[in-house]
C-alpha cells in the first residue's frame, strides 16, 4: 500500500521538462539551518530538470507569514515567474503562535495561487519538533516537481480547443 501510496504523489515524466519555464522561490529565514537547506534541494533540481533560475528569483524573507507576500510579487512583474515554491519551517511552540503562522501562510499562499492563477506549491513544512521538521527536508526535490508539472499541465489545458460538449 505505501508504495501504491507513493508513486500516486509522483509527477508523470512528460510533465518534467522545465526548459523554458521561469520558477521562483520564496524562502523564509527563521529556521533557516532548515529552509536554506531544502532552498537547496529546489535549486539542484530546477537544474537538473531544465530550468535556469535567476538571483531575481529567489525571495529571501524574515518567516512564513510573510511567504504569501514574496510568493505574490514573484508572480507579478517584473519577475512574473510561472510558478513559485514557498519554503517554509514552522515548528510547534508552546503557545498559539504555530496555529496562527501556519493557517496565514497555507490560506496566504492559497490565495496567492487562486489571485494569479499560477501553481503556488506549499513548501512549508509544520511540525511538532525541529527532528520531524529535519526528516521531511529531502521532500523539497518533490516541490520542484510539483511546480513544474502543474505549470506544464496549465499550459496544455490553456492550449486545448474550445468547444461546446464533451467528445
Amino acid at each position: 500500500m505505501a508504495d501504491v501510496e507513493k508513486r500516486a504523489g509522483e509527477s508523470p515524466a512528460e510533465f518534467l521538462d522545465g526548459s523554458g519555464l521561469k520558477i521562483g522561490i520564496a524562502v523564509a529565514r527563521f529556521n533557516s539551518d532548515i529552509t536554506y537547506e531544502m532552498r537547496d534541494l529546489c535549486l539542484a533540481r530546477l537544474r537538473e530538470l531544465g530550468v535556469k533560475v535567476e538571483e531575481s528569483q529567489v525571495f529571501e524573507v524574515p518567516g512564513s507569514f510573510e511567504l504569501p507576500l514574496a510568493a505574490r510579487a514573484l508572480l507579478d512583474p517584473p519577475v512574473s515567474a510561472d510558478a513559485v515554491i514557498a519554503i517554509g519551517a514552522v515548528i510547534r511552540g508552546e503557545t498559539a503562535h504555530f496555529e496562527h503562522v501556519a493557517n496565514a501562510a497555507s490560506q496566504g499562499l492559497l490565495r496567492a495561487s487562486e489571485d494569479s492563477l499560477k501553481p503556488v506549491i506549499f513548501g512549508v513544512l509544520t511540525t511538532d519538533t525541529v527532528e520531524q521538521a529535519v526528516a521531511r527536508v529531502e521532500h523539497a526535490s518533490g516541490y520542484v516537481d510539483s511546480a513544474v508539472e502543474m505549470v506544464n499541465r496549465l499550459n496544455q489545458l490553456r492550449r486545448r480547443p474550445r468547444s461546446i460538449g464533451i467528445r
